[in-house]
């Protein structure tokens, strides 16, 4: 047996609230520490991990990338981001892909491109409609869009230029924007992840689109957790038989590589032109080969559908089990993007879970969330709810 290796990152920037692990490798849905002890994966790495660990196709087709060639900079073609390119426009309704390297990377470009639509139009200060509980990110721009007051304290000023508004209202926002000549977009997440779990129904979305239309604004949809089908369709708002002017993506699209990209359709696809925009790492071929074949094995091997049934899954046995239970609030989500929210403050169910063999995480304060890879079985989610549901109801009879 090994010595116990303490977890400790003392030379990185404290910027993190770690637990104290620090894990080795990993193989499907499990994980293990540098002290051996495994691990029940139901967070994905926030919606990253969309093959799980180790994946027997994924990780030998990026070997073999790494192998010819990891980056090229943008003075070249990379085949493989326009195979990319080419299939997100398929899946989307859309027409045109910008590469990025992250989330705030796509919902940066994104507020960028609003912004120059509005310029274009002759808009000297345009304005784009954010949402409360909101989280696009956390540099200048995508802070400022955020709506946490706690994650904006001490790096204002924050820009200006963004009109809040609350979810599912669609009188706030026609009150919030009447006779204002300035707005140019409105820019939301389909189920809000950070923020809690939060989706925006399918009629407020019709609701939105239709608005967008009338006013000709921008319909910027952020699908950087929910979408690449965690939600059993391809993107979240498909739901609601939509198609935005802009989407962001991430996260899940390169099944742990980084990876962002823009998806525009034919209102906002030709207002970046060269010198407009820009990236280092973006497109590069290792990120696109992982966004390839990422696509390629969710497709083969039906993991939309596999997020669907076992989505459905989870929530009728959480709801079977804390369904009018004294302390739990709601249970909300689709597909494997759940949340569990509760009427108190739940961060002790972290460690409590990591202690028991299980990755979890706590968002929002009070709502426990659940993003397992989208290759879980039924099995493993049965898993996951005997070491969770005991945990929860102890934390709410030692909280009662």
């Amino acid at each position: 047996m090994s010595a116990f290796i303490e977890a400790a990152s003392p030379h990185t920037m404290n910027t993190y609230g770690r637990l104290p692990i620090a894990l080795s490798h990993g193989q499907g849905c499990r994980v293990w520490d540098v002290n051996g002890k495994a691990y029940l994966d139901a967070l994905a790495g926030i919606a990253v991990n969309t093959l799980g660990h180790n994946h027997p196709e994924f990780a030998p087709a990026l070997q073999d990338q790494i192998s010819k060639i990891i980056h090229t900079c943008n003075y070249f073609h990379v085949p493989n981001a326009e195979v990319l390119a080419a299939k997100l426009v398929e899946l989307s309704g859309m027409t045109n892909v910008f590469f990025c390297n992250s989330g705030l990377e796509a919902n940066e470009a994104a507020i960028k491109l609003a912004r120059k639509f509005g310029h274009d139009k002759g808009i000297t200060n345009p304005k784009i409609v954010v949402y409360e509980k909101a989280f696009h990110g956390r540099s200048i721009a995508t802070l400022s869009a955020t709506a946490n007051v706690k994650l904006q304290q001490g790096f204002g000023p924050m820009l200006e230029g963004f009109v809040r508004v609350p979810l599912n209202d669609i009188e706030a926002l026609k009150k919030a924007t009447v006779n204002d000549p300035d707005v140019v977009a409105v820019f939301f997440e389909t189920i809000q992840g950070e923020g809690g779990i939060n989706p925006m129904r399918a009629d407020y979305l019709r609701d939105v689109r239709a608005l967008c239309d009338q006013q000709d604004w921008l319909l910027m949809i952020d699908e950087v957790q929910c979408g690449i089908g965690r939600t059993g369709k391809w993107f979240a708002h498909q739901w609601a038989g939509i198609v935005p002017d802009v989407m962001p993506l991430a996260k899940g699209l390169g099944s742990g590589v980084p990876i962002g990209a823009v998806v525009a359709g034919p209102k906002a696809a030709h207002i970046f032109q060269p010198g407009n925009h820009g990236t280092t790492f973006g497109g590069n071929p290792l990120a696109m080969r992982a966004g390839v074949e990422t696509i390629r094995i969710m497709e083969k091997d039906d993991l939309l559908g596999n997020a669907a049934r076992l989505g459905a899954h989870f929530h009728d046995k959480l709801s079977a089990a804390l369904g009018g239970q004294k302390g739990v609030k709601e249970i909300r989500g689709q597909g494997l993007m759940i949340g569990i929210e509760f009427d108190r403050p739940c961060g002790v169910l972290l460690k409590q879970a990591a202690d028991a063999g299980l990755i979890i995480n706590v968002t929002a304060d009070t709502v426990v969330r659940l993003l397992p890879p989208l290759i879980m079985t039924t099995a493993e989610a049965d898993e996951v709810l005997g070491i969770l549901l005991p945990l929860i109801k102890a934390f709410l009879a030692e909280q009662a």
